[in-house]
């Protein structure tokens, strides 16, 4: 049984060791928390948001944050979502997006979670797909500069409604 619990800073090097390949770290981060690899020190910055580990009885397997995008505490804003490198594709991601979800609606109280995932990420997106995020239609694609390419980011939600529905 997948649970959550608050990132402790003891966690970082565990995470961090899930970031393997320059190309994945970027699609992870965005670049957001500095060059790749990253430090401990780096990744220190996650405190200043709302960071969860996600872990089951055999230890640590994965991270993610919220954080408010703007000055309303009705959405909260999904980052940093990553699963241990050797349990993707076992059911683990969706299971911690699940919890983080139940959080976030029924702890925090938001109505809406939003989160941004690139277009060659394409686990990580159907992975959102399949615990109920919807696609959000922008006027302007959100493009990042990342390893000589230019990325374009998809921006998803989902509303309390709907996951409720969906449980």
């Amino acid at each position: 049984m997948i649970r959550i619990r608050p990132y402790k800073a003891t966690d970082a090097n565990i995470i961090l060791s899930w970031c393997q390949d320059e190309r994945a770290f970027y699609q992870w981060s965005a670049g957001v928390m500095g060059e790749y690899p990253i430090t401990n020190d780096e990744f220190a910055f996650v405190e200043n948001l709302m960071p969860f580990t996600a872990f089951d009885e055999k230890g640590i397997l994965g991270f993610f944050t919220f954080r408010n995008p703007g000055e309303s505490t009705d959405e909260l804003r999904m980052g940093f979502v990553i699963v241990d490198s050797g349990k993707r594709g076992e059911g683990y991601g969706k299971a911690m997006i699940q919890q983080g979800l139940k959080y976030a609606f029924e702890i925090y109280g938001a109505q809406r979670v939003s989160l941004g995932v690139f277009e060659n990420n394409a686990s990580a997106y159907f992975c959102y797909k399949a615990v109920g995020f919807e696609d959000v239609i922008l006027d302007d694609i959100e493009t990042y500069s990342v390893l000589g390419e230019e990325w374009n980011c998809k921006e998803m939600k989902i509303d309390s409604k709907l996951f409720v529905d969906n449980q």
